[in-house]
């Protein structure tokens, strides 16, 4: 009867127990981070969310189908995955701590009782012993430890969650980049090949001028240095172009030589015809990979700190056994054989107390640095967003200049091949016009492929559109198996 009764009571406080150290609180993000982003008032942009496949918004159904073999093929996004995998089969591992441990044994043996213990002189009877048994032991959370335990493992999951994300978001990116980077070399190409041309009339020219002896060496040389220069930037721009080939195959997962001829064509750079939809500060937490991940790290170190509280505490777990004990194996199983036992058992190391307190010291500290770590993230996070705002806006206006300059520089060399052809203009005015025109182009080429780039870059700081998978009560992924 007292045994029963201190069972009873072992188990209800078992029951009533409660976890140690701190309960996690999301900390709330710096006060600036509440407030609309200050660059998104610019006209480029309006406040709705981006999409989550927001490299569609540039319109152009190659670089759809190079993104999506990318999400499918890219190795480091097949990493990313394994490493996904790898943490939910942790947290898994950790969730089975819960679940009773079982043992089943079988053993024979044969042997001698020593007389001493039976009470009698000489030596003790022989013979056989046979045993088969089943074992369960369950390891009672008493103060918490185990809870702390999977409270850390899944935030540790959703922090590789976060970061698989992150990966999703940068493969697309880097892939957008390429793409508008074999676009921009190829219109670079387009308009140093223009340019060519015309060095190439100015050259001749000279030079007929030069043997006719209306100009002197000094022009023929300058043309001809002029001449070089030009040519001389075609195979830093091819070679480019190349390399932004090669660098999009391996994005897809292809060997470098396996490019698409399709894009290698590409001449016009991506672009977005529209205001970008760029969001708001507040909602940077929810969309940025690495600021989740900064997040649930803080989560999971806040959990250990009771983990290694729970050491300095008593551990209880409770027992049984039942199986067959008899001296000739066919009593295995029999009435006479059959044996149980059933009961509590406490364990408390007192001298480890010293070595508990500073692993949860080492625990806290862990924790602030953790906390610190979130905090710079959200900083960082918005200083990008507001840097790449300020980039793409500025880059349009740029654009905007440019173009009227590329605009002004056409109308000139239109009126001056319509004076030449009146006879009332030299040649040289005709070509100087078409340099200047050509040299616009270029510009207004390079700033088109850098504002593509800047659009992109955009997207990536501001979390590329992705949204965190929901998870169920208690932190668990909404598409994991039950533990």
């Amino acid at each position: 009867m007292k045994f029963r009764t201190f069972c009873t009571a072992a188990a209800a406080v078992a029951l009533s127990g409660c976890a140690v150290g701190p309960d996690y609180v999301a900390p709330a993000p710096p006060a600036p981070a509440q407030a609309p982003l200050i660059e998104a008032a610019d006209a480029a942009f309006v406040p709705a969310e981006p999409p989550a496949e927001w490299w569609r918004l540039f319109r152009a159904p190659v670089l759809d189908r190079l993104v999506d073999e990318a999400l499918a093929n890219n190795t480091d996004l097949r990493a990313a995955a394994a490493n996904l995998r790898e943490a939910r089969a942790l947290l898994s591992e950790t969730r089975a701590g819960r679940l009773p441990t079982t043992d089943i044994g079988a053993g024979a043996s044969y042997g001698q009782v020593a007389g001493s213990t039976l009470g009698v002189d000489g030596a003790g009877p022989r013979g056989e012993t046979y045993d088969a048994g089943l074992d369960i032991g369950y390891q009672v959370d008493l103060f918490g430890r185990i809870g702390r335990a999977i409270e850390a493992s899944e935030a540790d999951a959703e922090a590789v969650r976060a970061a698989y994300e992150l990966t999703r978001i940068t493969v697309a990116a880097e892939t957008s980049r390429a793409y508008a980077e074999v676009c921009g070399y190829g219109r670079r190409i387009e308009v140093a090949r223009e340019s060519l041309r015309v060095q190439e009339r100015t050259f001749d020219l000279t030079r007929r001028l030069f043997e006719g002896g209306r100009a002197t060496a000094l022009d023929t040389n300058r043309a001809q240095a002029q001449l070089d220069q030009v040519r001389a930037d075609l195979p830093t721009l091819e070679a480019e172009r190349r390399a932004a080939l090669y660098r999009l195959a391996v994005l897809t997962g292809r060997p470098p030589l396996e490019f698409s001829a399709e894009v290698a064509d590409c001449t016009v750079p991506p672009s977005v015809l529209t205001p970008l939809p760029v969001g708001d500060g507040a909602s940077l937490l929810a969309r940025r990979p690495d600021v989740r991940a900064a997040e649930r790290q803080l989560a999971a170190a806040t959990a250990r700190i009771g983990v290694a509280t729970a050491e300095l505490y008593p551990s209880v777990s409770f027992g049984a056994s039942v199986g067959s004990t008899a001296n000739a194996i066919g009593d295995i199983g029999s009435s006479q054989g059959f044996r149980f036992g059933i009961g509590p058992l406490l364990s408390w190391s007192f001298p480890n107390t010293a070595v508990a307190r500073a692993r949860i010291a080492q625990a806290e500290a862990r924790a602030d640095a953790a906390l610190a770590t979130f905090d710079g993230t959200w900083l960082t996070a918005l200083q990008e967003t507001e840097s790449a705002l300020a980039r793409f806006a500025r880059q349009q206006s740029r654009i905007a200049i440019l173009t009227s300059a590329r605009d002004a520089s056409a109308e000139a060399a239109r009126i001056a091949r319509l004076r030449y052809e009146a006879g009332r203009e030299s040649f040289q005015i005709v070509l100087e016009t078409e340099q200047n025109l050509a040299a616009s182009e270029a510009l207004l080429a390079q700033a088109q492929a850098q504002l593509a780039n800047d659009g992109i870059m955009l997207f990536l700081a501001l979390g590329g559109g992705w949204e965190a998978e929901p998870l169920q009560a208690g932190g668990a992924f909404a598409s994991d198996e039950p533990s």
